[in-house]
C-alpha cells in the first residue's frame, strides 16, 4: 500500500470526510530538504468534514497532523492542508 493510500485511510477513519483528496507532490520537490529519490515525502490534502465544525484552522491542522503522526515519523516531510467543515 502506498503512503498516499495509508494517509487516505487514516484520514477517512479519523474524520469521516465527505470529500478527501491526497496528492503525492514529491516530484515537485526533488532536490529540496526532506525529498527522497523514491518520493512519498511531500503531500497535499484537501479534506471536507463535519468533524471540523466550530474548530479553528490551527485546531484542524493539529488534528490532521496528529492523525498522521506515524506517517511523519516514517518519512513524510511536508503536508499542505486545505480543510473545511461541511
Amino acid at each position: 500500500m502506498s503512503m498516499r493510500e495509508v494517509m487516505e485511510n487514516k484520514l477517512r477513519a479519523a474524520f469521516s470526510p465527505v470529500e478527501l483528496t491526497v496528492v503525492d507532490e514529491s516530484h515537485r520537490h526533488a532536490g529540496h530538504s526532506g525529498a527522497r529519490p523514491g518520493g512519498e515525502t511531500h503531500f497535499a490534502v484537501f479534506i471536507v468534514s463535519p468533524a471540523f465544525a466550530g474548530q479553528s484552522r490551527v485546531a484542524i491542522h493539529r488534528a490532521i497532523n496528529d492523525a498522521l503522526k506515524d506517517e511523519f515519523a516514517a518519512g513524510v516531510h511536508a503536508l499542505a492542508i486545505s480543510a473545511k467543515s461541511s
